[in-house]
């Protein structure tokens, strides 16, 4: 077993990163890091946001993501990995400190994303921009942008298959993912989220790159995107119409999407569902397919347990408008597989491959 610290105490992704740790049959949750505000008190204390209750956790006391001596005491405690969940601010200092203590480093922060020696990676799709890590290096690796997820498992069948010339995308976005003060009416609601299409649109054409000699070339494509906020709970919904470079039926878009399967490298591993993307043949609803696990639609979950739930995306809805224009609606779980679940299904993948 891995030792494990997951930074963020309070947070909605370091919970959710909590839950997913609890039992881990790869990763020992060792210790939490939270900001001088949590720091020192016990996860007892700190009021849980999840559905269903805490995981039982015999930790110390949240640890102090500033301390000057955070590494050391890391290394005491035989921690060998971090999840981290940290504020993007925070991230740019406390992330390095930790790789260059020797620590592996998973982030769903978005400081470090699309850097030239940072992997940019999704476990099941795009396991060899690994690659992009220096030789002999500490991990340091990112997970993408949530919104990402459902737009880009169906742009990758379709592209692979005919080719995409451009899309054009809308998304409807929960309120879990602007975070616990969003959630709890802390801050007021807000349908614009600025710049989380520019931010979207980049990754898509980051993840979908060539890889040569250790240096990620980004493909291009034509997109255009608009994202909102929609008052849901949990759940990030695209619209979206793809430009094909040649021609297709409806059968055949529908064999592509059926056909998208999860990468080898990342095949059998704990958090990874055995089809990334699910094609219903009705409307996509939040409600009955949010926690759709690659083969099912489960409703009764646990999540600390559970761990493909909530894995797959979800496409329906799909109709062509002509031979080369594919409308389609997508659903992923965003504080799973677009953060906490997906940042594991990154981990579990690189420790195979560096312990």
């Amino acid at each position: 077993m891995r030792g494990a610290v997951v930074l963020g105490a309070s947070g909605l992704v370091g919970q959710r990163l909590q839950q997913r740790l609890a039992n881990h049959p790869m990763f020992s949750l060792r210790a939490v890091a939270g900001s001088q505000r949590t720091a020192g008190m016990n996860l007892v204390e700190l009021p849980w946001g999840l559905e269903g209750q805490a995981p039982l956790l015999d930790l110390p006391p949240v640890l102090d993501v500033q301390d000057p001596g955070l590494v050391e005491h890391l290394r005491d405690l035989g921690i060998s990995w971090a999840f981290s969940a940290v504020p993007s601010d925070v991230a740019l200092a406390l992330e390095p400190r930790l790789v260059d203590g020797g620590i592996q480093v998973c982030s769903n922060a978005s400081a470090y994303r699309r850097r030239a020696d940072i992997p940019l990676v999704i476990a099941d799709v795009n396991p060899h921009h690994l690659q992009t890590r220096p030789e002999g290096s500490v991990l340091h690796a990112c997970a993408t942008n949530c919104t990402l997820i459902p737009l880009l498992m169906p742009y990758l069948a379709l592209h692979r298959a005919f080719g995409v010339r451009a899309y054009e995308a809308t998304s409807e976005q929960a309120r879990s993912g602007a975070g616990y003060r969003l959630m709890r009416g802390e801050v007021p609601f807000s349908f614009d989220i600025p710049g989380e299409a520019e931010k979207t649109m980049g990754e898509l054409t980051w993840i979908a790159g060539d890889l040569h000699e250790g240096t990620v070339h980004p493909s291009t494509v034509d997109g255009q995107m608009r994202c909102q906020r929609v008052d849901e709970a949990d759940g990030h919904i695209i619209d979206v119409v793809f430009e094909l470079s040649s021609d297709a039926t409806l059968s055949e878009v529908e064999a592509a999407l059926d056909g998208f399967a999860t990468h080898p490298d990342a095949a059998g591993l704990p958090s990874a569902p055995q089809n990334p993307m699910m094609r219903v043949e009705g409307p996509v609803v939040r409600e009955q397919h949010l926690w759709a696990d690659g083969l099912s639609f489960p409703t009764n979950v646990d999540p600390a347990t559970d761990l493909q739930a909530g894995m797959a995306t979800v496409v329906g809805d799909l109709r062509m408008d002509g031979p080369r224009h594919v409308r389609l609606r997508s659903l992923s779980h965003n504080t799973v597989r677009g953060a906490a679940g997906g940042l594991v299904l990154l981990a579990e993948l690189a420790s195979t491959r560096w312990s």
